[in-house]
């Protein structure tokens, strides 16, 4: 009686998309988009924390709690698609979900911009907190606008 054994190996190739993170992601438009909207804010928030003497307290309170709110909201959706989190959760609309995030977070962080330019009362650091919180609202309108296309767009086939 004679008996064979058969041993079978396989070898599983992995490319560099489908590693836990995602750091391609980061290099791509919408990537920097958010790393720009980030660096923004931080640098808003930063000023706005180091600032001596607040002429308007009650507006730059109200500035402070909309550039920590939007900082830390578009981190977290930073994250999700650097470690490829929204695939793991796909009973969420994330592109919708950020393009709401994303029209109210530029039409608050606009309004909360003028009000600091307004009153800054000639201090250094609130005009660069402004200044950075226009740049940050730019750098939201583009994110919205390239995100439109993604959730709100025309369908492929749609003839016009």
């Amino acid at each position: 009686m004679s008996h064979t054994v058969m041993t079978t190996t396989t070898t599983t190739v992995r490319s560099s998309g489908d590693g836990v993170l995602n750091l391609g992601y980061s290099r791509t438009i919408p990537g920097l988009l958010k790393i720009g909207q980030l660096l923004s804010l931080l640098i808003v928030l930063l000023c706005i924390r180091l600032s001596n003497g607040w002429p308007g307290w009650a507006a730059f309170q109200f500035f402070e709690v909309v550039v920590l709110w939007f900082l830390v909201a578009f981190l977290i959706f930073f994250l999700m698609h650097l470690f490829r989190l929204q695939t793991k959760m796909p009973c969420i609309n994330w592109p919708l979900t950020e393009f709401f995030h994303y029209s109210l977070g530029s039409v608050l962080i606009f309004i909360a911009s003028i009000i600091a330019a307004v009153n800054c009362g000639g201090v250094s650091s609130l005009v660069v907190a402004s200044v950075f919180g226009f740049i940050a609202t730019f750098l939201m309108v583009v994110n919205l606008w390239t995100s439109y296309s993604v959730t709100c767009g025309p369908t492929a086939g749609a003839s016009v």
